[in-house]
């Protein structure tokens, strides 16, 4: 990472180009930039090094940064298709900004000696940050080919209208829903974990005899015209997934890229049991383990499958999840000698009835699935 410290600087200028947005807050400048240069003039801001910012100071709030998230942004960056199509929102001091609309270039510029008992703007706080706080930390360390940024810069902004804009953007803008993000998956022309495991949702969510039949929601909320869908693409999407990668984003790359992911070694295979039918492209087999799995999880207990009890859990989130566990466990012995092995005689062991998988027993929230997941495997020796 660039260490900037508080060394004297010098006159530092630079100019990138930009065009005029006149809108009913006023104006700003929609421009490019180069994601180093951003990362430069922003550093301080972002890694909150000289104080507490005036926006947040202004609202009343914090809103540090989160590890995981930069985290996340700092692999994405690295992969074959990263892509930040949306405005990182930039306010700068009219000392630091001058616009040539003769070339359609906006000259960014620090002021470290202002005199006059200003306070000095210095070259790695030229800019404060409304929206992009964790892009631009995601881009901090980033070496690899162009990575231009979108910028819109605000000039001489008050922290009121600062804190509106930061308000809007960071605090009640709608998250894209998740299962929404799986579902446009399907619409990859590359093989990937999360394209195999939208389609096996699909699929089991519109095969009649699926035990999944129309109980998917596809898009993360009801589906008009349906009843009874108890569980999101999401959950089933994000369970399956952890049959088949570790790192399903860096698959997806590698495949992108054209290269072939390693196979999984014996370790892996325990862990991943479908990593190697999803390298060997056996999706079907992958979707008709899962299909046999819970048709026998339905045979074994149909009133707790089918209820729609206050309470009843078993073909909810917390009981999918438990079961998804159970089968984690239960393939790689079952299936060394048949890709889809029965399980009937495996849950025939649990001695569970359909009355025992309530909220009552099995507590909403992830300790509700763990214990319910122990109570099954203890049966089966897992």
């Amino acid at each position: 990472m660039t260490v900037l410290t508080n060394t004297p600087e010098g006159s530092i200028r630079f100019e990138f180009p930009a065009i005029p947005v006149r809108q009913p807050i006023g104006q700003f400048f929609a421009g490019v930039m180069p994601s180093e240069r951003l990362c430069k003039i922003a550093h301080f801001d972002v890694r909150r090094m000289l104080k507490e910012r005036d926006v947040e100071t202004y609202l009343g709030i914090q809103r540090p940064l989160n590890p995981q998230r930069v985290s996340e942004l700092q692999a994405y960056v690295k992969t074959f298709d990263a892509c930040f199509p949306t405005s990182v929102i930039l306010a700068v001091d009219a000392r630091s900004a001058e616009y040539d609309p003769s070339r359609s270039v906006l000259t960014l510029k620090n002021d470290p000696e202002p005199g006059n008992g200003l306070e000095p703007i210095y070259y790695r706080n030229i800019a404060r940050v409304l929206d992009g706080q964790h892009r631009i930390a995601g881009l901090m360390d980033y070496q690899g080919p162009p990575f231009d940024v979108n910028v819109s810069v605000f000039v001489d902004i008050d922290v009121e209208d600062q804190a509106y804009i930061f308000s809007t953007v960071n605090l009640a803008q709608t998250k894209v829903n998740k299962s929404l993000a799986y579902d446009l998956a399907e619409l990859s022309k590359a093989r990937s974990p999360q394209r195999t495991c939208h389609n096996i949702a699909v699929a089991l969510d519109q095969t009649p005899k699926s035990p999944f039949f129309r109980k998917i929601k596809r898009l993360g909320t009801a589906t008009p015209g349906r009843v009874g869908e108890r569980l999101t693409q999401a959950t089933f999407v994000e369970s399956l997934m952890s049959f088949i990668s570790g790192d399903p984003m860096g698959d997806r790359d590698r495949l992108l890229r054209g290269v072939d992911p390693n196979p999984p070694d014996d370790l892996q295979r325990v862990e991943y049991p479908f990593r190697l039918l999803f390298l060997q492209q056996r999706d079907v087999v992958i979707g008709e383990i899962v299909m046999k799995f819970f048709d026998a999880v339905r045979s074994r207990w149909p009133a707790a499958w089918d209820s729609d009890e206050r309470g009843a859990i078993l073909n909810r989130t917390n009981g999918f999840r438990a079961m998804m566990r159970v089968l984690k466990k239960l393939y790689p012995r079952l299936g060394a000698n048949s890709p889809v092995p029965e399980f009937a005689h495996a849950l025939a062991r649990v001695q569970l009835n359909d009355s025992d998988f309530t909220s009552e027993r099995f507590k909403p929230g992830g300790g509700g699935e763990v214990d319910l997941y122990k109570a099954v495997a203890r049966y089966m020796e897992l």
